[in-house]
């Protein structure tokens, strides 16, 4: 650990004033001095001088929605994020394939479901390049996998599979299962997938925590800390890991509820609190999730999609959550939601209205379509919205999805970020990877722009873009905020843990359609340096 001083360009300090300043003073991990005038007393012959040189310093980063365990052993499989079109996944598939010819499943994901017709692709497709080689690939929203025929049969699933009642299973005319299973469907694969192994799973933290070092991430909160989608529980790898020093983000997990049990869950996810409690990892929130997203017709709306699709998946049901919601907050939980659709949106914050007031910062992730009565209620009920800015754009999952599914009023409600704000609430942002790329930096720029970075495509909404300091603001003091950690870190301020990031220039000074070619140069947590740009 070092002494450093950074001075020479701006410093957002992110404080509640949202001040800037002009020199930081770092001293055995923390924050010692800010401000040129008291900086120059730190200064001595072992301390190490970085001129920022119009560059931007600001506190880390902090994601407060991310999988960084699954997005890390994602990477490290059959790895789908960076393919454009089906063509170009099914070739990577293949090349994976030959790659790897003794893994015997062929295990991976980040396909998206906007480059298949429908959003489904078909097992066909995966037979011609996997063979009788079973495969399970997780779509990038982690609300479906694609499968193939092998797999199918291997899992036992016909067209006499009835769908579960948290899911739904992708059919042929014939109602032949066509290889996309959408929500709870997977787990009937999940089943027969083999055994990841604890050195995978270690693995896999310390290739998501690398990652997101690189983006400039210095604290998150992962949003799933228990057994989905094929995966275990990672409390044990997380305490692993945080035991052998090999944690150097600072994380709070959110324990799963498990949406196929009822209340008798508490007693255990209290036994799971006081076991997940290391030095650098925590685990207090648990995670429901309520409904599942608008492309596949899950997420959960007051009305129906259009066409003959129904309204959605609850997958608690409200009763339910009205009961367990104010029995998990007098057990001290901060509860953290996935919430899409309206009706989801609203059943949340009316199970919320009935809990007991105490300062446990409960969180709505995602608010995608909120009805405009329900922005008000987020500061009245004191409830962070936890955005995910990438979201928020006329990609073709809007435009081809989305929008024809949900209608021109409702599409009108979505991602309300700047309603949410000057209603008075408290706004907390994480990407969700690797449902989306971890880059705050890309989250900052479609916050402010409403566009994805060098586009022609008009702005998605943009009377709800954010000020870039507020969209800053979401990404630092409020998510350290909303995961109780406001005193340690999210702000550049004296006696504060010394979590920076050093940017390559100044966003404030660019044109806002610009703001993403900032680039991390340096990320710094307690004072010790995890990732530097070469």
């Amino acid at each position: 650990m070092r002494d450093v001083v950074f001075a020479g360009g701006p410093v957002a300090t992110m404080d509640a004033a949202r001040s800037f300043t002009d020199a930081v003073a770092v001293r055995d991990g923390r924050i010692a001095a800010v401000g040129r005038d008291a900086v120059r007393a730190h200064w001595s012959a072992r301390t190490e001088f970085v001129d920022l040189r119009g560059r931007l310093l600001l506190p880390g980063f902090h994601d407060a929605h991310v999988h960084p365990v699954y997005g890390g052993i994602e990477r490290l499989r059959c790895d789908l994020t960076e393919c454009l079109d089906a063509a170009q996944c099914l070739r990577q598939v293949e090349a994976y394939q030959r790659a790897h010819p003794d893994t015997g499943w062929v295990l991976g994901g980040g396909w998206d479901m906007a480059q298949f017709p429908g959003g489904a692709p078909h097992r066909a497709a995966l037979d011609q390049v996997t063979g009788t080689r079973p495969a399970y690939l997780l779509n990038r929203d982690h609300h479906g996998a694609w499968v193939n025929t092998a797999a199918l049969l291997l899992a036992g699933i016909d067209r006499h599979t009835p769908d579960p009642p948290d899911g739904r299973i992708e059919r042929d005319p014939g109602g032949h299962p066509t290889g996309t299973l959408h929500e709870g469907a997977t787990r009937l694969v999940e089943r027969v997938l083999p055994e990841t192994g604890d050195a995978e799973y270690l693995a896999g933290l310390l290739e998501g925590q690398r990652h997101l070092h690189s983006r400039g991430v210095t604290s998150w909160h992962d949003a799933i800390v228990g057994p989905y989608l094929g995966y275990d529980d990672a409390v044990a790898t997380y305490l692993d890991a945080d035991r052998r020093g090999l944690l150097t983000g600072k994380v709070r997990g959110a324990l799963w509820w498990d949406r196929g049990r009822g209340r008798e869950q508490i007693d255990e996810l209290r036994h799971r609190r006081d076991r997940a409690r290391g030095h650098r990892f925590r685990a207090e929130t648990v995670k429901i999730m309520q409904d599942g997203v608008c492309e596949n017709f899950t997420a959960a709306l007051r009305l129906p999609y259009l066409g003959e699709h129904g309204s959605g998946l609850s997958f608690v049901d409200s009763e339910l959550l009205a009961e367990v919601v104010p029995e998990l907050a007098d057990a001290g939980f901060q509860l953290h939601f996935h919430a899409i659709g309206d009706r989801a949106v609203r059943d949340v914050l009316d199970a919320l209205a009935g809990a007991r007031e105490q300062d446990l910062r409960h969180q709505i992730a995602h608010v995608q379509v909120v009805h405009p009565s329900d922005v008000p209620r987020f500061r009245e009920l004191n409830v962070t919205a936890t955005i995910q800015p990438r979201w928020a754009v006329n990609d073709a999952a809007m435009t081809e999805l989305t929008v024809p599914r949900l209608g021109h009023r409702r599409a009108g409600w979505q991602y309300p970020f700047r309603s949410l704000r000057a209603a008075g609430a408290v706004l907390a942002a994480g990407s969700d990877w690797p449902v989306s790329e971890a880059d705050p930096v890309l989250g900052v720029h479609v916050a402010v722009n409403r566009s994805e970075p060098d586009t022609d495509d008009p702005p998605f909404r943009p009377e709800e873009a954010l000020d870039l300091v507020d969209a800053l603001a979401a990404y630092t003091a409020g998510s350290a905020w909303v995961d109780h950690a406001e005193r340690e870190t999210g702000t550049v301020e004296v006696g504060k843990a010394a979590d920076l990031v050093l940017l390559d220039r100044d966003p404030f000074a660019l044109p806002p359609n610009e703001i993403w070619r900032c680039e991390v140069e340096l990320t710094m947590v307690d004072g010790a340096v995890v990732h530097q740009r070469r």
